[in-house]
């Protein structure tokens, strides 16, 4: 599905991996984080999600307090945070990530057309200094021939 409201998009995990496959998994959140994530205030830079006796949780994921919430002593905003998949499609991340040494990274936090919370999860296998270096250069070469052909058609 479409995102509808994006919250929050981990752009470091686009320049530290290479993405393989991604899949759409739901969030069980608490309502004072819903409403802190309406306000967009999350953080998946340092995220990553882990499978723990055939469940898959999200690890590192900041979700700030929520402003006008009753009870802040309780609150934990890095708490680890249950994803929800299909059985099948744990049993093949399991697979993908013990063989291949892949690992898991939330790529976008989202809201779908229903409202709920939804995470765009990106199996990944992690960037050397020189691959990073060349997606620089080609993304860089590619802005140059866009620049070229604006300029051509006018």
């Amino acid at each position: 599905m479409k995102p509808i409201k994006n919250i929050a998009t981990n752009r470091a995990a686009l320049h530290n991996f290479t993405i393989i496959e991604k899949y759409e998994a739901g969030i069980v959140l608490t309502g004072d984080e819903v409403k802190s994530l309406r306000t967009g205030k999350v953080n998946l830079k340092e995220g990553f999600a882990r499978i723990e006796h055939g469940e898959l949780f999200l690890y590192n994921i900041h979700i700030s307090p929520y402003s006008f919430a009753t009870d802040k002593k309780k609150y934990d905003a890095v708490r680890k945070r249950k994803l929800l998949l299909h059985k099948k499609e744990i049993n093949k991340l399991i697979g993908k990530v013990v063989e291949r040494g892949l690992t898991l990274v939330p790529t976008q936090l989202y809201f779908n057309k229903r409202g709920l919370a939804k995470v765009s999860l990106a199996v990944a296998k992690g960037k050397k200094l020189y691959d990073k270096r060349e997606s620089l250069k080609k993304r860089d070469m590619q802005r140059e021939t866009e620049k070229e052909i604006k300029i051509k058609l006018k």
